[in-house]
């Protein structure tokens, strides 16, 4: 497997975002060893957060959300999946699967020894988090899902995920600023979107940006759906708080608040919201009230 690894010359002077980076080495038995960075901010006592990105974003997507939830006296944690910002990238797509994917932030989150914490997920934040919330529920006091969801393949996809999903594999260079600034309903400045571009230097680096739309389950044979199926049992006797915050302008998503508060019963009772002016990627749209929601919503389990 050939390894890629961004220059760190490439993140210097981000807009908004200057955290410190934090690395581990995450080992897969058919893949060796990644290195994979996170951003963790905030009182090393507080009550964390683990904020999860997905395609083709990476922690800088959490910049404003992290300021802000840090600065109210909570533990932010914010990973990069392999592939993805400031984590090793294999070169290859077929070096990418949605197991290797869970197998490789199982290893992290194991190590980091988490307790007691929040996840806040959106996109394949959410079909990765989730994984961990089904697999380590003691480790976990609450769920906040956005625009995300847990798919078996059981169900037809939406149209425009699949438009989606075939321009990921046929468009010759892929352009994931402007996948970013497509899916906000603000205007990202030029700075922003090139922040997103900033950990492919070139096509080589972006296997795993590219594959991530055909690795979601779309029939019940494929990789992950069986398990994402045993997760669901899981999360079907889920007590915990369990909150849903989906956007009003995401076409991919839409109407996926409702499987889950269907479903899971730590979503009765919760102060569930659809928020005003959000695209796919809310973080960039609606960041603070995204902040305000967490700050109350971990204050509270």
């Amino acid at each position: 497997m050939d390894i890629l690894r961004t220059p760190d010359s490439r993140f210097q002077n981000l807009p908004d975002y200057e955290f410190a980076p934090h690395y581990y080495d995450v080992v897969g038995h058919e893949t060796g060893t990644l290195r994979l960075h996170y951003i963790d901010e905030g009182p090393k006592d507080g009550r964390v957060i683990l904020m999860m990105h997905g395609e083709p974003s990476w922690s800088y997507l959490y910049r404003f959300m992290i300021k802000k939830v840090s600065e109210a006296g909570f533990r932010v944690i914010a990973p990069d999946l392999i592939g993805f910002g400031r984590s090793d990238k294999p070169s290859e797509t077929s070096d990418y699967t949605y197991s290797r994917h869970v197998d490789w932030m199982s290893d992290w989150f194991e190590a980091l020894k988490i307790q007691n914490a929040v996840l806040f997920c959106q996109d394949w934040g959410g079909l990765i988090g989730l994984r961990l919330v089904a697999k380590y529920s003691d480790q976990f006091s609450g769920v906040i899902a956005a625009n995300t969801g847990l798919p078996t393949g059981e169900h037809s996809a939406s149209e425009a995920f699949l438009q989606w999903q075939e321009y990921s594999q046929s468009v010759p260079v892929f352009p994931a600023g402007g996948v970013i600034s497509r899916g906000t309903v603000r205007k990202l400045s030029d700075t922003e979107i090139a922040a997103y571009d900033a950990p492919y230097p070139d096509e080589t680096y972006k296997a795993g940006a590219r594959i991530f739309p055909k690795l979601v389950p779309t029939s019940p044979d494929a990789d992950g759906a069986k398990d994402n199926k045993e997760a669901w049992k899981v999360l079907s006797q889920f007590n915990k708080p369990f909150l849903t915050c989906f956007s009003d302008q995401d076409p991919v998503t839409a109407g996926g608040e409702k499987i889950f508060q269907k479903l899971v019963p730590g979503c009765e009772g919760q102060d569930h919201t659809i928020l005003t002016g959000g695209g796919h990627f809310l973080q960039e749209d609606v960041s603070d009230e995204l902040s305000d929601i967490i700050i109350k919503f971990a204050g509270q389990v």
